[in-house]
């Protein structure tokens, strides 16, 4: 039988295990969109986990949401996440830059250009976004033209390749969580006549096309995505409406052999056989609010390859010798997932040899 302890190939690397880092927004980045002077530090002290997958990184000014989120399209960040992979790799780990278009969840203020957000259509997520000023409502967005569809697209690719031009192994795009990509996926807020919109197919055209442009761009083993069907984030509403789409995109992706699908999963675990039956491909999982004791259940039953873990890994940098030796765990310090500029609730997460 298989076990989180037995390794696993990616991107033609190795792997010494089945866990892995789950994507973590932690806004630290430097004003100009460079990961913050500690980065390096953040994610070499994680590399035991084997892969791991960055925080959303935009692929464009239009692609930020958030305040102080790092991107990958200019010489500055590729120059700035080099540090970060060569760190990674120095402590035997393989790093995935997650490629992360907000679309509709964002705010004019937090945004290089302070221009209107953009997303398939003009419609508000309705939600508020913290800003420099305080929490603010985010605005309606402006509709993409279909040829901006295809920019947006071509974007994808271009920092894809400037991702693997500062050392990551590949990329993870972010099709999930409300984003631009299951903006497209959604019909509450997605409402094109154009070849993006309206029949199954052509809502998850974006979606197909973004992984095809950057698979093209950097190779199918460097290109993992990732997938949350009806997770209600951002003002998506899908619930199981969106079930044969998802099950219709995956067998699309898996005709591309990618490197993995990774799945935010809340929904049945029958739905998620048929996702991974589907793509037939190495399937990433993460299962929100996964307890301890049922950390290795999925890759043990045979439904995923890797099980990706999110806050264990934030506040515990050695999390697979503690969970393969029964160590404590260190608590997470939520306050400041998303704040702080120094090393408080950032790289000051004990590893076991100093707790």
């Amino acid at each position: 039988m298989t076990d989180l302890w037995t390794p696993i190939t990616l991107a033609g690397a190795t792997l010494p295990h089945r866990l892995a880092m789950a994507p973590m927004t932690r806004s630290r980045a430097k004003p100009d969109g460079t990961p913050g002077d500690l980065a390096a530090d953040y994610y070499a002290q994680r590399a035991s986990l084997g892969l791991l997958i960055t925080e959303g990184t935009q692929p464009s000014d239009d692609g930020q949401g958030y305040l102080a989120t790092p991107g990958i399209y200019t010489d500055a960040h590729v120059a700035g996440w080099r540090k970060v992979a060569d760190a990674v790799h120095d402590g035997g780990g393989r790093l995935f830059i997650q490629l992360m278009h907000v679309g509709r969840r964002s705010h004019p203020d937090n945004t290089p250009h302070h221009r209107q957000p953009v997303a398939p259509s003009a419609i508000a997520a309705g939600e508020d976004m913290f800003t420099m000023t305080g929490m603010q409502p985010v605005p309606v967005p402006r509709a993409l033209t279909t040829a901006e569809v295809r920019q947006t697209i071509a974007d994808f690719a271009h920092a894809a390749k400037r991702a693997v031009e500062a050392g990551a192994d590949g990329v993870e795009i972010h099709g999930a969580n409300g984003y631009l990509v299951h903006q497209f996926l959604a019909t509450n807020s997605n409402q094109r006549t154009d070849e993006y919109g309206g029949a199954m197919e052509n809502r998850a055209r974006f979606a197909v096309e973004v992984a095809r442009a950057v698979s093209e761009a950097i190779g199918p083993e460097r290109t993992g995505i990732r997938l949350s069907p009806g997770v209600p984030t951002g003002g998506i509403a899908e619930g199981e409406s969106n079930d044969d789409l998802y099950r219709y995109l995956a067998a699309e992706l898996g005709k591309m052999k990618l490197a993995y699908l990774h799945v935010l999963h809340i929904r049945s675990d029958a739905f998620l056989e048929d996702i991974r039956r589907a793509f037939g491909g190495t399937l990433v999982l993460n299962r929100p609010g996964r307890p301890r004791d049922q950390i290795g259940a999925d890759v043990a039953a045979g439904r995923a390859d890797i099980e990706a873990l999110g806050s264990m890994a934030l506040a515990n940098p050695d999390l697979a010798q503690r969970l393969k030796t029964g160590a404590p765990l260190n608590e997470p310090k939520r306050a400041l997932f998303y704040a702080g500029s120094g090393a408080e609730g950032y790289t000051d997460y004990p590893a076991m040899d100093a707790a």
